[in-house]
């Protein structure tokens, strides 16, 4: 089964269901050399699925010290997929190693 990590608003129970149509399982996790900025959001379904207008959104900083903690979540193809449409065009997602030593894949700044 995939894994996503989520930083921001994945996270939240109403998104999740909006997206997925299910409640995520998952566990603490973190990214190290990635630092957290935000990003305005304008897409009205993502305002509406998540309430807020600024997105925690990350980029790679190259830095040890930095990190960003989050959850690493079991999901499917299909859930991956339903992200990808969640993520408004700000984010790309890359496949990355996380400091647990388990591969997952995670939104990033573009």
């Amino acid at each position: 089964m995939p894994l996503l990590f989520s930083y921001g608003t994945l996270q939240k129970e109403q998104v999740q269901l909006e997206t997925f149509g299910r409640v995520l399982k998952g566990e603490n996790d973190s990214l190290p050399a990635y630092k957290l900025d935000f990003v305005e959001i304008t897409d009205p379904e993502v305002l509406r699925k998540s309430e807020e207008k600024f997105h925690p959104i990350i980029s790679y900083s190259g830095n040890a010290k930095d990190t960003v903690k989050g959850i690493l979540f079991e999901v499917t193809e299909a859930e991956i997929l339903a992200a990808d449409e969640y993520e408004v065009d700000d984010y790309k997602r890359i496949e990355t190693l996380f400091a647990s030593g388990k591969k997952g894949f995670i939104y990033i700044e573009k």
